[in-house]
């Protein structure tokens, strides 16, 4: 079972040729480039995976296989509960 799900945020393995949304620019979204799943295909071989800027307008839309993307855990460790 793939532990890629809707909404979880991911990470590129490799350079990606597309197109700005709504526009003909052709951009290259480098490896490493951070995106978020919005859609899932073929039973989680495949996924729409959105990109966002700083100030959360989408940019890139894409549809990427698992081979093309890895999944990104946020990093817990430093946080403090106070109840």
């Amino acid at each position: 079972m793939n532990p890629i799900k809707l909404h979880d945020l991911v990470a590129i393995t490799e350079n990606i040729k597309t197109q700005r949304l709504m526009s003909p620019e052709e951009i290259i979204l480098p490896r490493g480039q951070v995106g978020t799943v919005v859609e899932e295909y073929n039973n989680g071989t495949a996924f729409e995976v959105e990109f966002s800027d700083v100030n959360g307008q989408t940019y890139a839309l894409v549809s990427l296989t698992t081979a093309q993307i890895m999944l990104l855990y946020p990093d817990s460790s430093n946080l403090s509960l106070t109840y």
